[in-house]
C-alpha cells in the first residue's frame, strides 16, 4: 500500500508522542495504525472499521474481545481478522478461544465470552491461592453443582441423590439441518433443550423455537418431549427408561423414597400389563404391544405421571 499513511504506536513511547499519534488517527491523518495491545481499552474511534490481529492464537479470550471492540463503533460495517501462522499447530485452548470469539458476535456477548473464558481457563480455588485450573477439568456447570453440594454438606443439609436419567426409545429426535441451518445456533439449542427442568421451561423453549424458525418438525418436538420426560423422570427417581421388544422398562434409583403401600394401587391401574421386580432397585415393566410408535412418548409421559404418586414428599 504505497499511498497509505502508516505509523505505529506502543507503550514505550512518551505520553505526548502517543497522544499526538492517536489524535492524527482520529482525524484521518493516518490510514493504518500498527500498534501493540495498548489500544485494547478506552479508545472510541468511529472511523476505524478494519482490524487485523497478528498471532491471534497467543492472546487471551477477554483480550481478543476487547481488541475486536475497537472497530465497529459506528454505523459502518466493520471487520476483525484474527490471523495466525499457516504452519502453527494450534493448542486446544487457543483453538477454543478463536472459536468462541468467532461465535459470539452479537451485541451484549460480553457475558457469554466471560463464561466461555471461565470454562477454558478454569476458575480459581476458593480456599487456596490457585487462580485457575480446577474448573477446566470438570466444566463450569458441574463445578457449580459440586460446589453447591459441598456447601450444603458443610451446613448439614441433605444432598439430592446424584444420578442421571437415561432414555432409550425408538423415536427420531434431533434438529434437522433443513430447519436450523447455523451449526452454532443448533448447538446452543441442543444445550438449552437439555436444560429443561419443568413444564414451564418446556413451554418457553417451544414458543421461542417456533417464533424464530417456524412450525417445528415432529423430530424436534420429539427431542423436546424426551428432554421433559428426562427431567420429570429424575424428579421421581427414575434412572432408566427403555423399550425392549414389547416391554417398556423403567428402573428406579435404589434409594428412591417410594411409598410401598401405593405400588399395588399403581399396578392395578394397568390391569396386569405392568409388573415390578425388586432387585438392587425397583424395576417396572409395562406391556406396550398395542401402543403405536407415534404414541410411545405420550405413553411414557403418562407412566411417569403415575410414578409420581409413589414418591413420598
Amino acid at each position: 500500500m504505497p499511498d497509505a499513511r502508516i505509523t505505529f504506536a506502543h507503550g514505550q513511547m512518551k505520553e505526548r508522542e502517543l497522544e499526538d499519534i492517536m489524535y492524527q488517527f482520529i482525524n484521518n491523518e493516518i490510514d493504518v495504525l500498527v500498534t501493540t495491545t495498548i489500544i485494547e481499552t478506552g479508545l472510541d474511534i468511529a472511523n476505524a472499521n478494519t482490524m487485523i490481529i497478528h498471532d491471534a492464537n497467543k492472546f487471551g479470550l477477554s483480550q481478543l474481545y476487547q481488541l475486536r471492540g475497537r472497530v465497529g463503533r459506528s454505523n459502518r460495517s466493520a471487520y476483525a481478522f484474527l490471523m495466525y501462522k499457516r504452519d502453527v499447530m494450534l493448542k486446544e485452548t487457543a483453538e477454543k478461544r478463536l472459536k468462541a470469539i468467532r461465535e459470539f458476535t452479537d451485541l451484549g456477548s460480553g457475558y457469554k465470552i466471560a463464561m466461555r473464558d471461565l470454562e477454558i481457563r478454569g476458575a480459581g480455588n476458593l480456599l487456596g491461592a490457585d487462580q485457575s485450573g480446577h474448573m477446566e477439568a470438570v466444566g463450569y456447570d458441574l463445578y457449580c453443582h459440586m460446589l453447591n453440594d459441598a456447601v450444603r454438606e458443610e451446613k448439614g443439609e441433605s444432598i439430592e441423590a446424584d444420578f442421571d436419567t437415561t432414555i432409550e426409545l425408538p423415536v427420531d429426535a434431533y434438529i434437522p439441518a433443513t430447519y436450523v441451518k447455523n451449526e452454532f445456533i443448533k448447538l446452543e439449542l441442543y444445550k438449552r433443550i437439555s436444560q429443561i427442568q419443568n413444564r414451564e421451561d418446556y413451554d418457553d423453549i417451544i414458543d421461542e423455537i417456533t417464533d424464530r424458525f417456524g412450525d417445528m418438525p415432529q423430530v424436534v418436538i420429539n427431542l423436546i418431549d424426551i428432554a421433559l420426560i428426562k427431567a420429570l423422570g429424575k424428579k421421581v427417581y427414575v434412572t432408566e427408561i427403555s423399550k425392549k421388544g414389547d416391554l417398556l422398562k423403567i428402573v428406579m434409583y435404589p434409594k428412591a423414597k417410594v411409598n410401598v403401600d401405593r405400588i399395588n394401587e399403581l399396578l392395578g391401574k394397568y390391569k396386569g400389563d405392568m409388573k415390578i421386580v425388586i432387585e438392587e432397585a425397583p424395576i417396572f415393566t409395562l406391556n406396550i404391544k398395542s401402543v403405536l410408535t407415534k404414541d410411545l412418548i405420550i405413553c411414557v409421559q403418562s407412566v411417569i405421571n403415575e410414578l409420581n404418586l409413589l414418591i413420598e414428599n
